[in-house]
This record gives structure tokens, sequence and C-alpha cells, in this order.
């Protein structure tokens, strides 16, 4: 395998990472769901990525990401996001269309290019979605968040991150004033009909909790 790894590895090594690879073992089943391929083909790169020394993999276990991997992925992961985030701010795109566009451009994009597009954006912590970007040296904040689902009646919530695989989804979420950065209160729960009341700066919105996957918050301060 290649020094510079090819599209397919760094698009495994991505998932790993967003599956939890960086801190403990990842099953075949769950990367082969989150990139749309068959579980028979997962198992056969899994074994090629181990060779390569990109993660360990224990058959029947799963995968984890080794330093090595853990490093090249949180690269692409950072290229993904800033791209995402230079869409979003600098040429207009809607939140909701950026993330296929990142997705084709993650790989093609040079260091010297990712440097020029942080230092453009600010050195940015966060993408359009609420996403943290690693930093150049790898390092990647961690938060402890909840889905919005969890909160209950009269929590005042602060909204952190958008899951941004759903266009449909996102547009939704904006339209209604649920996104990064907003704070909401949760005026009521009927766990009967599982349908929240939420108050945003701006309306009350009904919501049942499936409305609400991918939205990730935490308690705003006291005051």
């Amino acid at each position: 395998m290649p020094d510079q790894p090819s599209q397919a590895v760094q698009d495994y090594l991505k998932a790993i990472h967003s599956l939890g690879g960086a801190e403990g073992m990842v099953s075949p089943l769950y990367v082969a769901e989150r990139l749309g391929v068959r579980a028979p083909s997962v198992t056969g790169m899994l074994k090629r990525l181990a060779e390569a020394g990109w993660i360990h993999y224990e058959p029947g276990c799963g995968a984890r990401l080794t330093p090595r991997g853990v490093t090249e992925a949180r690269r692409v992961i950072r290229r993904h996001r800033l791209v995402e985030l230079f869409l979003t701010r600098v040429l207009g795109l809607d939140w909701s269309e950026v993330d296929a566009e990142a997705e084709a451009l993650e790989h093609a994009i040079s260091p010297r290019l990712e440097q020029a597009l942080a230092a453009h954006l600010g050195e940015p912590l966060e993408d359009p979605h609420g996403h943290p970007i690693p930093t150049r040296d790898g390092s990647i904040a961690k938060r402890k968040l909840q889905p919005l689902s969890q909160f209950r009646e009269g929590q005042r919530v602060v909204i952190r991150e958008a899951t941004d695989d759903d266009p449909e989804r996102l547009r939704r979420w904006h339209s209604l004033g649920l996104t990064p950065g907003a704070t909401i209160r949760i005026l009521s729960y009927h766990p009967l009909d599982d349908l929240f009341q939420l108050q945003t700066a701006t309306q009350t919105v009904p919501m049942g909790g499936d409305g609400l996957v991918g939205l990730l918050g935490e308690l705003a301060p006291e005051g």
C-alpha cells in the first residue's frame, strides 16, 4: 500500500474514526453501513489496512485505529470541515449542500491549500454543522453532548452539533431555528406521543423525538 493513502483508504479511516474507532473497537458491520458497501468487502479491506499499519483488526471483534490511522483520519476530517466552512461562509452555499461537495474535494486538497483555507477562515474551531475541526497537529476538541431528545421540560439547551448527512432534515432544522449556537427551551414533553414543544428565539416548535435525531446539545449556562 503506498505511502500516500488512496481515497478508499482515507474513506475507511474516516468512517472508523466517526464510529469511535480512535478510542475503541468498531464492528465491521457498522463500517459497512456507514460506507454503503457489503460486509465481505469490508472484512477484506480491514485486513489490508491492518497489514499496512493503519488499524488494529481482530476478527470477530472489529477494528481500532492505530496512532498513524488516527492522524490520517483527522487530516481528512480537517480538510472536509474546512471545505464545508469555506463553501458556506465564502461561496454562500446552503449548509444542506456542502457535505457532498466536501466529500469530493477532501481528497484533492494539498497541505499548502489546507493551510491557506485555514488561514483565510481564521483558524476556525467548528464547521457549519458545529462539528469540531481538528487542529493542524491532529488534536480535536472533546465535548460531552447529548441528543436533544434526552432533555426534558423546563431545561434551556444550547444546540452544538447537527448531523450533516440528510439535506432535507438540515433545511427543516434551519427553517425552525434549530441550528448550532441557538439556545432553546423545552416547554413540555409528552412521552405517550413522544412530542416536544420547543421555544426558539422566534417561535414555538412542536416536534416528535424522531425529528430531533441528529441534533446534539448541552445545558445552557445559568443566567
